[in-house]
């Protein structure tokens, strides 16, 4: 059989002691190869140069003029999958900006520089790493824009956004899909949930992200809120979040419990699952880029009962984990990349006969 090389992993980090610590607990793991510290741009083209990483991880505590730079250049001349590593709420923008830069994802390091944590935390970031590599695609062109004078809606489809709930899960790859859709999303939308695998301290900006990306106004779900039609709210990123229905009609958000479920807090199947109970067929699930199956037999519950559902595509994904799940478990009503989805949902509900709690 033949032997695979190692993985090839370049650590861009102006910190010493922080790169010893995740440089030695990633040598602790089988077929992984760190390279030696990238500290400064010299070093980074150097190193680029002379071994070729496969994968590369970016601490954002560098200085705000120096990652720009930094992921501006990555993302023009070196375009591998890359994961940044953030410490806290204040390394927000810098995390969104890593994000709009093409990193994958955005995960928080431990803060003590004990090796017993960092051998748990380098485990779990090799992981993601080997997958991102395994599912890395090139760079995809922007997809063109709508002729002039077309636009989607909702209600011409003959749905009334006070009467139905779009519910969307994603992981690994999942905020820059998350913008494509968002872009897309007819101005007349219903209010959107959304569950994104990422720390608890990036989620707010994550949110304002997003509300600058399409016609929604999106921020991070408040305990209780209700949920209104174009709006749209992110799941705080430590906390299941769960769709609960007022008596006299509508639904609200509440948060519940922290233990993980799919290995994930929050999760896309507690959501969904939630959707099941409150909507039923007066929901619309979608699923997209991921590790993983989380939100994939979610996805399938809510088919089963009614709703209209999505999956991203396998050439749009950055990984194609949870999607493929769904779709050989029969989830999706509709395949496609995420800027084709909302488009794709009107047609469908055009063409098939809604549930009567829909109808405007």
């Amino acid at each position: 059989m033949k032997r695979l090389a190692p993985l090839r992993v370049l650590v861009v980090s102006p910190r010493r002691r922080w790169y010893q610590a995740l440089a030695e607990a990633l040598r602790h793991l089988p077929a992984l190869r760190v390279l030696p510290q990238a500290d400064t741009f010299e070093t980074l083209r150097r190193l680029i140069l002379s071994h070729h990483p496969d994968a590369i991880v970016l601490d954002l505590a560098w200085p705000a003029d120096q990652l720009e730079r930094l992921l501006d250049d990555l993302h023009e001349h070196y375009p591998v999958p890359l994961i940044a590593c953030g410490d806290g709420r204040r390394d927000g923008p810098r995390a969104m900006l890593a994000l709009g830069h093409g990193a994958l994802e955005v995960i928080t390091p431990p803060r003590r520089l004990l090796l017993t944590r960092w051998k748990r935390f380098a485990a779990e970031l090799a992981a993601r790493l080997r997958q991102a590599v395994a599912c890395a695609r090139p760079p995809q062109p922007p997809l063109p824009a709508p002729p002039d004078g077309v636009a989607w809606s909702f209600r011409r489809a003959g749905l009334d956004p006070r009467r139905c709930l779009i519910v969307i899960g994603a992981s690994t790859g999942g905020p820059e899909a998350l913008k494509e859709l968002m872009a897309h999303m007819p101005a007349d939308a219903p209010a959107c949930v959304v569950v994104q695998h990422m720390p608890a301290m990036f989620t707010p900006s994550f949110a304002a992200s997003l509300d600058r990306a399409g016609p929604l106004g999106f921020a991070e779900a408040r305990d209780g809120q209700p949920l209104r039609p174009q709006m749209g709210v992110v799941a705080r990123g430590d906390t299941h979040l769960e769709i609960r229905r007022y008596a006299q009609g509508g639904w609200y958000v509440k948060y519940t419990h922290q233990v993980k479920v799919n290995r994930h807090c929050p999760s896309v199947d507690v959501l969904f699952d939630s959707a099941v109970a409150a909507c039923g067929a007066a929901a619309i699930g979608i699923l997209l880029t991921g590790m993983g199956d989380d939100g994939a037999r979610g996805l399938l519950r809510l088919r089963r009962a009614g709703a209209l559902t999505a999956a991203q595509d396998a050439q749009s994904c950055v990984v194609f984990g949870m999607p493929r799940v769904a779709q050989e478990l029969g989830a999706a009503d509709i395949v496609a990349p995420p800027a084709e989805i909302p488009a794709r949902i009107v047609q469908m509900l055009q063409h098939r006969r809604p549930s009567p709690a829909l109808i405007t």
